[in-house]
């Protein structure tokens, strides 16, 4: 998990030509629907700091930082990727350190990227508080990236990824990074499910769901995944027909050994969360509740 976050913020060294990006804005008296557009990480769209109706992206976008309030819905269109907070991009530059509120909803697309929120365990020096009221939902994308960030409805992302693979692919060849999705150091208010992922790599950690989480027939090319961490969930935990579930993490670059990081469960334990990851290579479950 470490080594595919760092793997993250070199790639995001990619950034040092933004000046000649294209910088996108509205009026906040109009409160307008923005489209962004960006051709590259080299030559991204910059969403600037304001009040939106909307904001479709198409293409490579960031919000480099400000306050960005959208009245109704996010939306990253097909092969798109939006990076609404992100690690300093190099020795000496800020965090994409944005404060960004969604009163709707959030949907990813085929194949798009969604980077929302930062924290240190993704290489940031704060903690953001972003906030999505409705539910984030993301239909066969590439990678959901999520820190920092308090999602009042739902999480569901459905398959998607980049293949049982950890080679870039898609847009995570720009970054320098295999596809994986993350949900760490935020809350949800009501389910996070996640079902019929491919990828190389998938963690929930830390996270308070208010209601149950859903992870079912996912596939992960790294051994270290799925990693499920320190959650505090009020509903139940259901893990079924997963590669490999584990509620521990690895205290070096090696799979072992492992440190526990078990669950707060206030419901049911199902399937493969019910006991303990092993702690040692080909060792038993448990004991203890996942």
């Amino acid at each position: 998990m470490a080594a595919l976050r760092s793997m993250f913020a070199v790639g995001a060294l990619l950034f040092t030509m933004l000046g000649g990006a294209t910088t996108a804005g509205a009026d906040d008296s109009h409160h307008q629907s923005l489209t962004c557009s960006g051709a590259s990480l080299q030559s991204p769209g910059v969403i600037a700091p304001g009040t939106y109706d909307s904001i479709t992206v198409s293409g490579v976008c960031l919000i480099p930082g400000g306050s960005v309030h959208v009245d109704r819905n996010v939306v990253v269109t097909s092969s798109s990727l939006l990076l609404a907070n992100f690690p300093a991009l190099g020795p000496g530059t800020p965090e994409g350190d944005a404060d960004i509120t969604v009163g709707g909803n959030v949907l990813v697309g085929n194949r798009a990227v969604l980077v929302l929120g930062c924290a240190p365990s993704f290489g940031c020096a704060i903690t953001t508080t972003d906030t999505i009221s409705g539910n984030l939902l993301a239909d066969e994308p590439l990678g959901v990236i999520v820190h920092g960030t308090t999602i009042r409805g739902n999480v569901v992302e459905t398959g998607g990824g980049g293949g049982v693979t950890c080679d870039p692919v898609g847009v995570f060849t720009q970054i320098g990074s295999p596809a994986f999705s993350a949900y760490d150091d935020s809350s949800v208010g009501g389910n996070i499910a996640v079902t019929g992922l491919r990828s190389c790599w998938f963690g929930v950690a830390r996270v308070r769901v208010g209601g149950s989480a859903i992870f079912t027939s996912n596939d992960l090319a790294d051994p270290d995944a799925i990693e499920i961490l320190s959650n505090n969930i009020s509903g139940n935990l259901i893990c079924e027909e997963n590669s490999m579930m584990w509620n521990s993490f690895e205290a070096s670059e090696a799979l072992f050994p492992r440190v526990p990081a078990p669950n707060t469960v206030g419901g049911k334990r199902v399937g493969q969360c019910v006991l303990a990851s092993p702690t040692t290579p080909g060792g038993p479950l448990g004991p203890g509740p996942f």
